[in-house]
């Protein structure tokens, strides 16, 4: 089979689940992964010790599918790490185990539990239909698009996820959309989140 179309059939896939687990919409949360894995019978173990670049790994064995995170991941990584060790259940479980870090990112194996996930949490189609009710075009894409887009849909991709989605469907010039602080920008154009001013009202008492 070519890469291609191991690639489509994973994003095929993925939609199969999220038209059986009914997520409608880009947002998808901790709880809908959580809900997913308990119909798998797969057991989550978060990893408090610091193991450096690793992000999740899944084990297969005779005890039961277990998948294993770095605790310090933050929620949006968290929930896409999810959903790459869920490939890993789907389509792997028969190779044993397998992990996530950078040692192995350009594997077929694991390229494709990346393209998994991404279709399962915000999937190709909505990602074309946002921007074609925005008036984007092909190579259109700023970070400013990004940004408006990330606060329209509430998706819980994170802004690394959708600058590569943004390349991969043409949107973007390859390279224009990185290096940006996005986390900055967005406050820039949306104003400061509601947690820093609670943070910031706590501090004076």
């Amino acid at each position: 089979m070519k890469r291609s179309e191991y690639y489509e059939e994973l994003k095929e896939l993925a939609r199969n689940i999220r038209a059986e687990y009914k997520l409608t919409t880009p947002k998808v949360l901790l709880s809908d992964l959580r809900r997913i894995y308990k119909a798998y019978g797969i057991r989550v173990d978060l990893w408090p010790h610091k193991l450096k670049n690793l992000r999740g790994a899944y084990f297969g064995d005779d005890l039961g599918p277990t998948v294993m995170l770095a605790k310090r991941l933050p929620k949006e990584p968290r929930i896409f790490t999810m959903a790459h060790e869920l490939k890993h259940h789907l389509v792997d479980r028969d190779k044993g185990y397998s992990y996530c870090d950078p040692s192995n990112q350009s594997e077929p194996i694991e390229i494709g539990a990346e393209v998994f996930a991404a279709e399962l949490i915000f999937p190709d189609s909505d990602f074309i239909e946002v921007m074609g009710e925005t008036s984007v075009g092909l190579n259109e894409c700023k970070p400013e698009t990004i940004v408006h887009l990330k606060h329209k849909t509430g998706t819980t991709m994170s802004y690394a996820g959708l600058v590569k989605k943004a390349e991969f469907l043409g949107y973007a010039v390859p390279g224009i959309l990185q290096g940006i602080k996005y986390k900055k920008l967005e406050e820039e154009l949306f104003g400061e989140p509601l947690y820093k001013k609670l943070a910031r009202y706590r501090r004076k008492f």
